[in-house]
């Protein structure tokens, strides 16, 4: 089992790695893309949310304070479905993509809180780097 948790952390963790990596190549990309849809946006918005979500994301698949890597990308997931991904205001060509886009992130949002509660609950996270952050 220790081995099937291990896998499944760096399976969740690569969305995140590959898309701070993509916001940190592509700044202006990103923050048009964001502005478009309502968000906040600007170059130093998005390099920072690059930066964060990448470290969540190596956080959760190196086990170094996967706890809160986990409850702070679960976070992000849920604030971008929110303020970026608001289908339910598209045109109907956009709806489509906007919906699938907000469910994958509610879903990695709650995998996240999965993590956290798991990892801060003191159950076996299977190889990590360092402990957890809290002890719940």
């Amino acid at each position: 089992m220790e081995a099937l948790v291990l896998i499944g952390r760096i399976l969740f963790s690569l969305i995140f790695i590959g898309a701070g990596i993509g916001h940190l190549a592509d700044a202006k990309g990103s923050a048009g893309y964001a502005e478009a849809r309502g968000a906040p946006s600007g170059g130093i918005v998005i390099r920072i949310s690059g930066v964060l979500i990448a470290a969540g994301g190596l956080g959760v698949m190196l086990g170094v304070w996967m706890d809160l890597a986990a409850l702070g990308l679960a976070v992000y997931c849920l604030l971008t479905a929110l303020l970026v991904h608001h289908f339910w205001t598209d045109e109907a060509s956009d709806l489509p993509i906007e919906m699938a886009m907000f469910m994958k992130n509610v879903s990695m949002a709650g995998a996240g809180l999965v993590i956290f509660a798991l990892s801060a609950g003191g159950a076996d996270m299977g190889w990590q780097l360092g402990p957890s952050l809290f002890n719940l």
